[in-house]
């Protein structure tokens, strides 16, 4: 203990003797220590930690499942689910839903929940006022209560005697009983939960629209409950053999990271990348000490010679090395802290799931100090190693310079070798990324997004659900809506495009062979649409006639379908030759009628739906043949969208003055949101591979200036002889651009398995994309030229005379 506290001391003096050194590493390794901090932190949140509920291993997800999909559930499989199984204590559904919130000046539209009574107390969530809902809630006539967040409180007035006062919801009465607790549900979407209520015509097995949550009983395993599910679902399935045949349950932990696979891969590619951004640090480190090491020989050789053995001088610079990472680990806390805030301030909304806590906590403090512990030990070793090793008579003579200096060097040079392979993989996921995201811009969407606004009409349920009602509902609201000044076409339709055509639905081509198997038929977008939907939104007839007002219901059913469609399902056929047989939609309620068929009269050029990356199926039906109670609305405007929507809300309102305009957005912003996790993943890839090109470009400055001071006699002798400056400035470059040309050349290697690694989150790239690989090369080479150019000129700037006069 006392040989440490002396190291500790010694080595607070030295440190101290050497501020712009010491500052240096300490920034380096903060800003290596805090990127993995801040990505650790989020993967951690939703990877890693364990849900914020009691008992989280009990809580499970129950989807039904057909093929190998999983799939949400319908209210007749849930009531059976609930009644047969003999493995959960509680089993909840649940919805979503938007609710119109009575304000002083107009309706608010709010994200919202139904849920099943005792949803909250299954998930033993917290109330900050109140109570869950009771069982006699989920009555109908009994369900008007309503839980709030705690944000929504806060906004509402945040009074405390809220609980047992009503307020309107969707134009009706609700009482409040409970508030939630702040945190975790102001995280998420929805801010108002209602019961669940099932009307008659709901419990049936056709219709899937809701999602399950269970907790198991104590000691019921997951492979249990599966089993017990099982047999419930075959039960279900020998009594309702035609809606049932071929579906499943699949029974799976509730955990935070219900992400699609490439956000989550893309998650852990980027903790390797800030690993890198480590690595790299320490790498710029050890070349730092083992310069600070050259420099302190004679006095390590004195402290040898009076008698201190090597792993004395090992043990004295592996404590410099290790306190030095551990100032640098507690500044990265900071920083890291600092990223973090950064990150969420500039991550688009839902890419994480509500469940993950971005905090610092002690897992996250516990990696830090492995994080900084294994840096201190990565820089400092072999440094401290080396320099143990110094031949004291060697280093004491006046050209004590030689020793084991060349090797030394070699080992600097080998660093600043791994430093530009580093480099150069982390810059090549970078790369791929940009290309990624510059296809993406490409992609041909199938509309036209300039001049048109977008918005939902969130309808209460609790509207009457006449089909004719409906009908003239929106014909009145399209029609006040294209009297706007400025307005130039309005449509309707239950989806927006990019975000889907609105229901999947299974179908049958009418003339070709039936399926056995209910279950084995193909699935298709499947969507309502107002007459002018296509000329809204731009979108291309290719072939046959879009909708007109003569398609009403008394008239013969028809269909477009998207090329898509055709390419996949109807090849080497004419559409228009072609009827498909799909299950009724009833306006307004969750159950499928008897099968319909739709008669193929036009084609339509493929919009891009649920993302940019896949072409999907779909197929749309005229709107006044089938209307939906709810839809998006498009609005195509002569001048910006943007500033219109005050007038076309003014407009809405003077048709349903209770209805709210749900989350207005031009198709610009529209497109900009499908394309913003690409982009945030983009500005991540970048950021880091910035920090890695200055951190190599810096250790190839370290080492060759640390290569022209040592040579210094070596150059002076060069110059006296008659060699001119440019003959100088060319050979210190040639050896920087050597080094960095070796590490360029095994960092596309690491390279080769980036681009493997980040396949599925790209798009339009290639495992090997020559094009990103040349052009890293290429900026990762201007880089060295650069940093050797100045010690360079330095070398080249020498006085002959006065450096062999000092020598």
């Amino acid at each position: 203990m006392s040989s440490l506290l002396r190291n500790l001391r010694y080595t607070v003096r030295m440190l101290w003797k050497n501020p712009g050194l010491t500052l240096t590493i300490l920034l380096t390794l903060a800003l290596g220590i805090g990127a993995n901090t801040a990505i650790f932190t989020v993967d951690y949140a939703t990877l890693l930690a364990p849900l914020p509920y009691p008992e989280p291993d009990q809580l499970v997800v129950v989807w039904s499942k057909i093929k190998t999909f999983h799939n949400g559930i319908s209210a007749g499989d849930y009531t059976d689910w609930q009644r047969q199984n003999s493995s959960f204590q509680t089993l909840s559904a649940f919805t979503g839903g938007a609710f119109n919130i009575a304000s002083k000046e107009q309706p608010e539209n709010i994200d919202g929940m139904q849920v099943t009574p005792g949803y909250y107390n299954m998930l033993g969530r917290p109330f900050f006022l109140g109570r869950d809902f009771l069982p006699e809630e989920g009555v109908d006539g009994k369900s008007h209560v309503v839980i709030l967040t705690h944000k929504l409180w806060s906004h509402l007035g945040a009074d405390p005697k809220l609980v047992g006062q009503t307020m309107r919801i969707n134009g009706e009465p609700y009482t409040v009983v409970g508030v939630l607790q702040p945190g975790l549900a102001d995280r998420g979407d929805a801010q108002v939960t209602v019961p669940l209520v099932f009307k008659p015509e709901q419990l049936n097995h056709d219709f899937h629209w809701l999602l399950s949550m269970g907790r198991l009983k104590p000691g019921v395993t997951i492979k249990q409950a599966q089993a017990d599910m099982d047999a419930v679902a075959a039960q279900i399935a020998q009594v309702n053999p035609k809606s049932n045949k071929g579906w499943g349950v699949y029974v799976e932990p509730m955990k935070n990271d219900f992400l699609p696979s490439e956000r989550k891969q893309t998650l852990w590619l980027l903790l390797g990348a800030v690993a890198f951004i480590l690595l790299i640090a320490c790498v710029n480190v050890a070349n730092l000490l083992l310069a600070r090491g050259m420099a302190r020989q004679k006095e390590l050789a004195v402290r040898s010679a009076l008698g201190a053995t090597r792993r004395t001088i090992f043990e004295q610079l592996l404590t410099e090395s290790l306190l030095l990472a551990v100032a640098g680990g507690l500044l990265g806390i900071g920083v890291g802290y600092a990223m973090l805030r950064a990150l969420i301030a500039i991550m688009p909304k839902g890419t994480l799931p509500t469940e993950a806590d971005l905090q610092l906590n002690i897992p996250i403090l516990l990696f830090t100090l492995a994080a900084t512990t294994l840096a201190g030990l990565l820089f400092g070793s072999a440094p401290a190693w080396y320099a143990s090793r110094i031949d004291p008579g060697e280093a004491l003579k006046e050209g004590g310079r030689t020793g084991v200096g060349a090797g030394r060097h070699k080992l600097r040079q080998g660093l600043v070798i791994g430093e530009f392979a580093l480099a150069l993989a982390l810059l090549t996921g970078a790369g791929l990324a940009i290309h990624s995201f510059l296809n993406l811009l490409r992609v041909d969407l199938g509309l036209k997004t300039d001049h048109i606004l977008t918005f939902y009409l969130p309808v209460p349920d609790s509207r009457p659900k006449d089909p004719e009602k409906i009908i003239a509902y929106y014909k009145r609201m399209i029609a006040q809506i294209q009297s706007v000044p400025g307005v130039t076409s309005a449509s309707a339709s239950t989806g927006t495009p990019l975000f889907g055509a609105g229901f999947g639905m299974p179908f049958t081509v009418v003339g070709k062979p039936a399926f056995n198997d209910p279950s084995m038929r193909p699935n298709t977008g499947f969507g309502m649409a107002t007459p002018g939907f296509f000329d809204t939104f731009g979108i291309r007839i290719v072939h046959g006639r879009a909708f007109s007002d003569q398609d009403t219901a008394s008239s013969v059913k028809v269909a477009v379908v998207n090329e898509e469609f055709v390419k996949k399902y109807l090849a080497g056929t004419d559409p228009l030759q072609q009827r498909i047989s799909v299950e009724q939609l009833i306006p307004g309620v969750t159950k499928l009628g008897p099968p319909q068929e739709w008669k193929i009269v036009g084609v339509y050029h493929t919009i891009k739906s649920g993302g940019l990356r896949d072409d999907r199926p779909e197929m749309e039906i005229p709107f006044w043949q089938i209307p939906w109670p709810s839809v998006g609305i498009g609005v195509r405007t002569g001048n910006d969208p943007a500033t219109m929507v005050k007038s076309i809300a003014a407009a809405v309102h003077s048709v349903d003055p209770e209805i709210a305009l749900a989350e207005p957005r031009t198709m610009d912003e529209v497109r900009d949101l499908v394309l913003s996790n690409d982009r945030f993943t983009l500005v991540l890839f970048v950021s880091f591979a910035v920090v890695a090109l200055l951190l190599a470009a810096l250790g190839v400055y370290g080492v060759m200036s640390f290569s022209v001071a040592q040579r210094s006699h070596e150059i002076a002798l060069r110059m006296a002889l008659g060699s001119d400056r440019g003959r100088v400035v060319a050979l210190i470059v040639r050896e920087g651009m050597a080094l960095a040309g070796i590490g360029l050349s095994l960092g596309l290697i690491g390279a080769y398995f980036v681009g493997r690694g980040m396949q599925s989150t790209l798009y339009g790239v290639g495992k090997l994309d020559y094009s990103v690989f040349g052009l890293v090369a290429l900026l990762l080479g201007i880089a060295a030229v650069v940093a050797c150019i100045i010690p360079a000129h330095r070398a080249a700037s020498v006085q002959p005379m006065q450096a062999l006069r000092a020598e």
